[in-house]
């Protein structure tokens, strides 16, 4: 099935607050070394319902960024090997789970400025499907982690637009 047509998706952010409030998190992209992006990949081969679930959560953590945000069961931290890790959880046609791996780019005005951030943003890496009560593997996320790797080694970071 060929992917949906659609307007290009972009780092976003619901605009900043003023006062000393945190500015809310933009939504960025990885992209890879060849110019691939992980995450709209896996987002193009949802189901619309899906992918449009999974942009309304991504909206409202960045707009009450955690631990604001209680996520409602669909944003998890995650444990053991994944820590550090967040993960949208959904559940779509035939109970298929789908999984969107996120990190938060957090740090200090010049830390945010190398990295080519101009705020705190929520990193969405990948995303991965499964079947109904099936877990998976170690090295499922090992290729996880790799692609964050990636993401976390360049200066700026390499994002899509």
């Amino acid at each position: 099935m060929p992917p949906r047509e659609r307007g290009p998706r972009r780092a976003r952010g619901p605009a900043g607050q003023g006062g000393d409030e945190q500015l809310p998190r933009a939504v960025i992209y990885y992209q890879a070394p060849d110019g691939t992006v992980p995450a709209l990949e896996f987002l193009d081969e949802c189901p619309g319902s899906i992918d449009a679930q999974f942009t309304a959560v991504l909206d409202a953590v960045a707009a009450a960024p955690p631990p604001r945000f209680s996520g409602e069961g669909k944003w998890e931290a995650m444990p053991g090997t994944m820590g550090g890790w967040y993960e949208i959880r959904l559940t779509g046609p035939g109970r298929t789970q789908f999984r969107l791996f996120c990190l938060l780019e957090n740090g200090t005005g010049d830390e945010l400025a190398r990295r080519g951030l101009p705020r705190p943003a929520i990193a969405v890496i990948t995303g991965m499907r499964k079947p109904w009560r099936t877990v998976f593997s170690e090295r499922d996320y090992q290729r996880v982690r790799e692609l964050a790797g990636e993401h976390q080694r360049n200066y700026p970071r390499r994002i899509a637009t």
